[in-house]
């Protein structure tokens, strides 16, 4: 079974009022996200892995004791998590459902509160990796951060929020200013409906 490269939900320039650059869309979507599909079917043909699911490839060659992860789990992890990560942007104005800021002020106090922590984790993140909100097994919502490709699946948690902090997602528009990338990620690019939905 070959994996495709989505398509974005959106125009290429469609977030650009937002923050988000046509320039970086093209290069984060069309070749960066191209790029680990394509290395994933190359290194899926013929193998045991060849007819399983993309969540069942990460979850099973994510490896907890290992220093560096494989090149099969980094490619799978990072075609998940830039499929989720799209569908999680949005160009419209959009409203934050009442029972997901329900469940963000009796997780973390105030909405500004998790905007903070979230921004904290994504911010702290050494080096290429994601900040994630997650609903985790017992069923509350916290903020983890990863690095490089791993994913809340790895975890056995469910990913509402994910923001890539890799340089190739922002440096066109913010440069090295990853604060305020993600400030502007969860002020203007986020689909809080498609957040609720994952609840």
């Amino acid at each position: 079974m070959a994996f495709e490269l989505p398509d974005l939900p959106y125009a290429h320039d469609a977030l650009a009022s937002k923050g988000m650059s046509k320039e970086t869309l093209e290069y984060h979507h069309d070749i960066h996200h191209n790029t680990y599909v394509t290395t994933l079917n190359k290194l899926t043909e013929g193998t045991e892995w060849a007819d399983k699911s993309l969540e069942e490839i990460v979850t099973g060659t994510y490896d907890k004791t290992a220093i560096a992860q494989s090149g099969l789990f980094n490619n799978a992890s990072q075609h998940w998590n830039h499929a989720q990560f799209w569908e999680m942007m949005g160009p419209d104005a959009s409203t934050m459902p009442s029972e997901l800021e329900a469940a963000l002020k009796e997780s973390f106090g105030t909405i500004e509160k998790f905007k903070e922590d979230f921004s904290a984790a994504g911010a702290g993140q050494f080096g290429s990796g994601w900040a994630w909100l997650v609903k985790d097994s017992d069923g509350g919502l916290k903020i983890t951060k990863t690095e490089n490709g791993v994913n809340p699946l790895c975890f056995g948690q469910t990913a509402l929020l994910g923001c890539d902090v890799w340089e190739h997602s922002y440096y066109i528009d913010f440069r090295n200013k990853r604060p305020a990338y993600l400030a502007n990620f969860l002020d203007n690019l986020v689909n809080w409906e498609n957040v609720a939905s994952r609840m």
